[in-house]
């Protein structure tokens, strides 16, 4: 009961809680590598918000599922995101748009090797609202055409240090799929051909205070992206707290709370996870 306690809780939250998706695929995978023995668990999270590296996905509360597979090392996952409201969007100081509800069907592959985890990440927004959407009404799941396609694929490695040093450096870059290079006018996103390989760089340093998990998190973009913003600059800067909460003799619930700012986009929120 208690190992399957303990892997609910790596079952994530991010951006992460704040990371959301790639932190939890990342400690899913570490957690494969002490574990011998092949493992199939599955989770949820409930979060306030959906911060990914510094941006607001959905601007709603949303619940994120997870099922994964590990096994000495590799780490086999699916993760989603569901937002509970519609997403409105500003056009001018008297119209708005309705974008409908954001959803995220993510897919990944990992294979850690001591301290080192290197990944293979598919995301997929079904309904267009990510960062770069073509106008079409919906993309098509086994659609994998450059132009067209609703997946964005990313290559990250991760170096984690030892439990003296427990530094976490992040590197990724989206390599194929839905990342759009600049137009003839020079904005990022709008361009036909998605080639421009947008890169987020994340340091971060875990620490624990009275019971409580702390995590201190720095990360941005070297150069503009549709994705990031339009020019290079920090994106996701903050602290995420984690603790459990007795329930019962034999249950905790693992709750989390981060302060994230974007100081490139000049915005900040304050997140509320529960993770089941």
């Amino acid at each position: 009961m208690k190992k399957l306690i303990l892997l609910v809780f790596i079952c994530f939250i991010s951006m992460h809680y704040l990371y959301a998706q790639d932190e939890q695929a990342l400690k899913e995978a570490e957690e494969a590598v002490s574990d011998k023995a092949a493992t199939l668990n599955f989770g949820a999270d409930v979060m306030s918000r959906y911060i990914w590296r510094g941006i607001d996905f959905g601007n709603s509360p949303a619940i994120q599922p997870s099922l994964f597979f590990s096994w000495r090392g590799l780490n086999i996952g699916a993760w989603g995101s569901y937002s509970f409201a519609s997403y409105r969007t500003q056009v001018n100081d008297t119209v708005s748009v309705n974008m409908g509800n954001y959803a995220e069907m993510d897919m990944y592959v990992s294979y850690t090797l001591k301290w080192f985890t290197l990944m293979f990440f598919d995301y997929f927004v079904p309904n267009g609202l990510d960062a770069n959407y073509t106008g079409l009404k919906e993309y098509q799941y086994f659609n994998y055409d450059k132009k067209t396609t609703g997946h964005t694929f990313e290559v990250s490695l991760t170096f984690t240090g030892p439990e003296k040093f427990p530094i976490k450096f992040f590197v990724g870059t989206l390599v194929y799929g839905n990342d759009k290079a600049k137009d003839t006018l020079g904005m990022y996103g709008g361009d036909v051909n998605n080639d421009n390989f947008s890169t987020y760089l994340e340091l971060a340093y875990p620490v624990t205070f009275r019971k409580i998990d702390l995590n201190f998190f720095a990360g941005g973009t070297p150069f503009g992206s549709g994705w990031y913003g339009p020019k290079a600059g920090f994106t996701n800067v903050g602290i995420t707290a984690r603790k459990m909460i007795p329930i019962t003799k034999s249950y905790c619930l693992p709750v989390q709370a981060s302060l994230i700012t974007n100081p490139a986009a000049q915005k900040i929120f304050l997140v509320f996870g529960i993770s089941f």
